[in-house]
């Protein structure tokens, strides 16, 4: 099984993209781009450690809950409570690189954002991330360097919205998580935890 070690050779097996998609980033929102955003209300961001880790963390919120700033060239987003391990955020302090790709439910087009990252405490659009009285005291900025459209194909080939399609034996959570650990404890009561935690640490 032959390994590929470099571009010229890698591009002898795929031709050039086409100029159009090639140079399809900008720099900044444009106008339908940011109906886009407004209407997603989950996103993948990818950062990369001074190690050279690379971490993919799913943030989700109410739809219009990612702020564009600075006319556009900048986009923001809250921290919310999760597990604590602040992947993410040890990252962005190393690597401040990121990349974001945003969804929409039924859309089988994405948005994707690569920028650099800042960390702010107590920012002045903070109340703008108000959620059922909690106000983040975290959020983060993002400088946009490269805003571009994905095509559908890769929705179209997994049918992701068809819920014809969904598998129906999946393992749940606690499963999972009794699988990697060796734990004793139940995976019911694995669940039941999580279910707590999901209710009443959301915000």
């Amino acid at each position: 099984m032959p390994e590929i070690t470099d571009e010229a050779t890698l591009r002898a097996i795929v031709s050039e993209p086409p100029a159009v998609i090639a140079d399809k980033a900008i720099d900044h929102v444009d106008e339908q781009s940011r109906r886009f955003l407004d209407a997603s209300p989950f996103f993948l961001l990818a950062t990369t450690g001074a190690d050279g880790s690379v971490d993919v963390s799913p943030r989700g919120d109410p739809a219009g809950q990612v702020l564009v700033l600075d006319e556009g060239r900048a986009v923001a987003f809250a921290d919310r409570p999760g597990n604590h391990r602040l992947d993410s955020f040890r990252n962005i302090l190393a690597h401040p690189q990121v990349g974001m790709i945003f969804l929409v439910p039924g859309r089988d087009h994405t948005l994707r954002i690569n920028g650099r990252a800042r960390i702010h405490q107590h920012p002045p659009f903070a109340g703008e991330f108000t959620v059922k009285g909690r106000t983040p005291e975290l959020a983060v900025v993002v400088e946009i360097e490269e805003l571009f459209l994905h095509c559908a194909k890769a929705f179209l080939r997994s049918s992701l919205w068809d819920p014809a399609t969904w598998p129906r034996d999946v393992p749940s959570a606690g499963k999972i998580a009794k699988s990697q650990s060796g734990t004793h404890v139940p995976a019911g009561a694995i669940d039941a935890a999580l279910a707590v935690d999901a209710r009443t640490n959301r915000y």
